[in-house]
């Protein structure tokens, strides 16, 4: 082995710290977004944010970009911890998507973004736009409303692409009147709307 090859420990040790700054700046870069738009991220900024370099941010990031496809993933999976998976022992139809609004709620009411739901925040900003990161928004929203259309196929009397619509467009209008006006009764209003699209 020539002297200057890195050791199997030396490799681990790299890998880890890229391990770590990705995770980190992904995190910080979906949470700005809530406040300043997928589009206001940039790589100093991070930096700031993250106190990690710029030039060590772009070693595990190719682009700004591939940052912004990261937000997104990142936002998926808290969407999923905080909304979907604690949900997952509740028998499905009602019963979950109970389960998921009272989760939903719970999830604005904590500030888990600082500019609340992600969702709802990015499917503004890039609705009218094409590209990876357009689409990336798309297929988190496609998957969401996918999600409550089958859970309401399973509820009697339900018409799961209208309910659908109905329940996301409860969540969306509390969202933002709860980021306006500061009020968590915003919040509980659309969770009673929403519920009362199937749970009357």
């Amino acid at each position: 082995m020539a002297a200057d090859s890195p050791t199997p420990r030396t490799h681990d040790g790299r890998r880890a710290r890229g391990d770590r700054t990705r995770r980190e700046v992904a995190r910080q870069a979906a949470m700005s977004a809530t406040v300043h738009g997928l589009d206001a991220i940039t790589i100093g900024s991070l930096a700031a944010r993250t106190g990690h370099s710029k030039s060590g941010i772009l070693t595990v990031f190719a682009n700004r970009e591939a940052i912004q496809l990261a937000a997104v993933a990142e936002a998926r999976g808290l969407y999923r911890r905080h909304v979907l998976d604690p949900a997952g022992d509740a028998a499905p139809g009602a019963p979950r998507l109970r389960a998921w609004l009272g989760n939903w709620v719970a999830y604005l009411r904590e500030g888990v973004f600082p500019g609340g739901c992600f969702i709802a925040a990015t499917s503004v900003e890039y609705g009218h736009r094409e590209g990876p990161v357009a689409d990336a928004v798309r297929s988190l929203t496609r998957e969401w409303l996918t999600l409550l259309e089958a859970e309401l196929s399973l509820v009697a009397g339900a018409r799961p692409d209208d309910d659908a619509f109905r329940i996301d467009a409860y969540l969306r209008a509390g969202n933002t009147r709860f980021q306006l006006f500061g009020d968590p009764a915003e919040l509980t209003r659309a969770h009673r709307l929403a519920r009362d699209v199937f749970d009357t």
